[in-house]
C-alpha cells in the first residue's frame, strides 16, 4: 500500500505543487506589472472620460483642458483639425454629440505617452440633422506638466 501511494499519488502531488508554484509566480508577475501601470492607465482613462463628457456637453473649458496645443485631430472623412478648430466646432454646436458610447478600450503606456484604441458609437445632431456613426479610434496622449493631454486622434468608420 505504501508503495502505491508513493508511486501513484506522490508524483502527482509534486506535479500539482510545481504547477501551483508556477501559476502563483506568473500571477504575481502579472499583477506587479498591472499595478505598476494601473495608476497611469487610470489617469488616462479618467482623461478620456472627461473628454467624452466635454464633447457631449459642448464644454469649451473641458475640451481645451483635454487637448494639447499641438493637437492633430483626424476625422474618419479625412479632415484634420488643430486644437482651436476642434474646440470651436464642438463648443459652438456645429458638431453636436448627443451620446458617445465607448467600448473595447485599450490603453498602453509608453514612457510619457499613452496609446489608446477604442470603438465609439455616436449619436449626433449636426445642424439639426440626427445621425449615428460607429468608429474605430486611435488616440495618442502625452503627459504634459503632470496632466494627460490628447496630442493626436484618428478615426475610421466601422464597416457594417
Amino acid at each position: 500500500m505504501k508503495s502505491m501511494i508513493h508511486e501513484g499519488v506522490m508524483p502527482k502531488i509534486k506535479t500539482l505543487s510545481k504547477k501551483l508554484i508556477l501559476t502563483l509566480a506568473l500571477m504575481t508577475s502579472i499583477s506587479t506589472t498591472t499595478i505598476a501601470q494601473s495608476k497611469e492607465e487610470k489617469e488616462v482613462a479618467s482623461a478620456l472620460e472627461a473628454l467624452r463628457v466635454a464633447m457631449v456637453d459642448a464644454d469649451k473649458k473641458g475640451l481645451e483642458e483635454a487637448a494639447s496645443e499641438d493637437l492633430s485631430y483626424g476625422h474618419s472623412g479625412g479632415h484634420v483639425e488643430g486644437k482651436a478648430e476642434f474646440v470651436d466646432k464642438i463648443a459652438s454646436g456645429k458638431s453636436d454629440f448627443v451620446t458617445i458610447e465607448v467600448s473595447n478600450q485599450t490603453i498602453k503606456i509608453v514612457g510619457d505617452n499613452a496609446i489608446v484604441r477604442h470603438d465609439l458609437k455616436l449619436e449626433t445632431n449636426d445642424g439639426g440633422k440626427p445621425g449615428n456613426v460607429s468608429l474605430h479610434v486611435l488616440y495618442v496622449w502625452k503627459k504634459q506638466h503632470g496632466h494627460w493631454k490628447m496630442i493626436a486622434r484618428q478615426a475610421v468608420k466601422i464597416a457594417h
